[in-house]
């Protein structure tokens, strides 16, 4: 389970922003997970809310997560579109066991590759 890891790491971190700030406490933590990081978003949060525990500075602190949808590249005509997850209804086409978004919404063919996504960003932190 890298995402314990992951979730100490961002705790360091804050806890090493803190003491530059002088901060007492950390209230929020905004961070964005992409859409294929690998990171397990429900594995993380619980990580994070453990560990959080461990500091009085990080104690109360509350972790906001944000995913982007995820963004494709076309490789027949080369356009980039931000697909969303389907949801249960969708119709999909499966390759390797992974759902793929059946088609570009420009040209209609199925070669999409994904684009980026593989992030982990710390985007806000409130401390006072």
């Amino acid at each position: 389970m890298h995402e314990l890891s992951l979730a100490q790491s961002l705790i360091d971190q804050l806890l090493e922003l803190a003491r530059e700030h002088q901060a007492e406490r950390i209230n929020r933590v905004l961070v964005t997970l992409g859409p294929f990081s690998g990171i397990v978003r429900d594995s993380f949060e619980f990580g994070f809310n453990v560990l959080k525990e461990s500091h009085d500075v990080t104690r109360k602190a509350v972790l906001e997560l944000e995913t982007p949808d995820p963004v494709y590249v076309c490789l027949d005509c080369e356009k980039v579109a931000v697909i969303p997850f389907a949801t249960p209804n969708d119709q999909m086409e499966t390759r390797s066991g992974y759902p793929y978004p059946k088609k570009c919404p420009w040209c209609c063919l199925t070669r999409l590759s994904p684009k980026g996504g593989t992030e982990l960003i710390l985007n806000q932190v409130e401390m006072e």
